[in-house]
């Protein structure tokens, strides 16, 4: 059949190749773009000399003090403009109460000091709230006869932000799922002159199953046994109730939202962002990272290409900064 009785005219007039034809016609009508500036460098710290790689997740280690210190120079000549601590406690010091979270002079505070003698304000610093790196049980709250306790949880996270804040963190990253706490954290704060100190809330995090390296990296795992944290995290079959838990946290004060984990909840990212015009974070967890790492030592994928394009579809969804491991060397690459 001829063509001009087929497709009359000049068929099809619109065709979206044409954009696509040439690298610098792409690269114009690009919509999401990412940079350092959206990049986000999640650190382990231990107290003990030496770094110790974390067997799940290739190229990240247990960091000293001086460690991250050291990391944290890295991370701005590379231009990541933060970096989020994570502690790892000596097991002889956790207790049911978690005490050691609330001590002026704990491994984060420490760190955080040395990390601010070092480097003063070029670098942003946020600090996980939440009591599991310190509790013999492995949750993030108080436990009482199988019962993680609400209010009675806040009470030590509003101490815990304040000796945060006082040692010279400048974002506090409540990460417990409490409810109420943002509200109470914003009040201890201010009370304690630290009108100033953001909040950057775990608002929706879900449950996950791709938690996994990451408890073994800050040695909750073990504690925890074989309990689990859905009676506080959120169950991921409910994307409304996500929007429930964002509203309240910004109602609270929260400064930024946080969803958890990115790969699994990029609707989620989506519908906080379009839904709220919030800064929107989002969390490339470990298992994310560890699955990316198996796929391509397994020849499956290329690394690089993966994470840059996961980097971006998490960008693409509405998050405005990403946690990654992947920090430092995709800011190389960008």
């Amino acid at each position: 059949m001829p063509s001009d009785i087929a497709f009359p005219g000049r068929f099809p007039s619109t065709r979206l190749r044409r954009n696509r034809r040439h690298a610098w016609l792409r690269a114009l009508v690009t919509e999401t773009r990412l940079s350092v500036d959206n990049l986000i460098w999640p650190l382990f710290v231990h107290d003990l000399p030496e770094a110790a790689a974390v067997p799940a997740m290739p190229g990240v280690s247990r960091l000293s003090i001086e460690g991250v210190v050291a990391a944290a120079a890295e991370a701005v000549s590379l231009g990541i403009p933060a970096i989020a601590l994570f502690p790892v406690i000596d097991p002889s010091l956790k207790t049911d109460d978690g005490r050691l979270a609330v001590d002026p002079d704990n491994l984060v505070c420490r760190c955080v000091r040395a990390i601010r003698q070092a480097h003063g304000n070029a670098l942003g610093l946020i600090c996980d709230v939440a009591l599991d790196p310190y509790t013999s049980h492995g949750h993030d709250g108080l436990l009482r006869d199988g019962e993680i306790l609400n209010d009675e949880t806040v009470a030590v996270l509003r101490q815990q932000a304040v000796v945060l804040a006082d040692a010279g963190c400048q974002v506090v990253a409540p990460s417990d799922m409490m409810d109420g706490r943002v509200g109470a954290i914003r009040d201890a704060l201010d009370q304690h002159g630290h009108d100033g100190v953001a909040i950057l809330s775990y608002a929706a995090k879900f449950a996950s199953a791709f938690y996994g390296p990451f408890r073994s990296a800050v040695g909750s795992a073990a504690n925890l046994g074989g309990g689990d944290k859905k009676t506080y995290q959120m169950n991921p079959a409910n994307g409304d109730e996500s929007l429930r838990e964002v509203a309240l946290d910004i109602a609270e004060g929260a400064d930024m939202v946080m969803v958890k984990p990115a790969m699994t909840a990029l609707d989620v990212i989506h519908r906080v962002k379009a839904g709220f015009g919030m800064p929107t974070f989002a969390y490339q967890v470990s298992g994310e990272y560890a699955m990316i790492h198996a796929a391509a030592a397994a020849g499956m994928l290329d690394l690089e290409a993966a994470m840059l394009e996961s980097l971006l579809s998490i960008r693409r969804a509405g998050a405005d900064a990403v946690l990654t491991y992947f920090a430092p060397t995709a800011a190389r690459c960008l």
